[in-house]
């Protein structure tokens, strides 16, 4: 297989817009909301003492927000397999 047809198997329908954007955040912003009360033995590492998340942590944080690029992408990815995001 050549780099000519290499390229030609990409998918050209990869490019973010703001749609996808407001599509991660948001599945970002609800997995930290859901994460801060879910979440029962807190404040293991620094805090973050910024945005009302007192007591939530630093690894709290990349936890929820790693959860929240998992259902972001999934929502994403299932968005546009039905064809309701181009």
């Amino acid at each position: 297989m050549n780099i000519n047809t290499t390229i030609a198997l990409i998918n050209t329908n990869t490019m973010w817009s703001t749609q996808i954007a407001f599509i991660m955040i948001t599945s970002n912003i609800f997995a930290v909301s859901v994460g801060r009360y879910a979440i029962q033995v807190r404040n293991l590492g620094p805090s973050i003492p910024i945005a009302g998340l007192e007591g939530f942590g630093l690894t709290e944080l990349l936890a929820t927000t790693s959860l929240g690029h998992i259902i972001g992408a999934g929502v994403i990815l299932g968005l546009r397999s039905s064809g309701l995001l181009s």
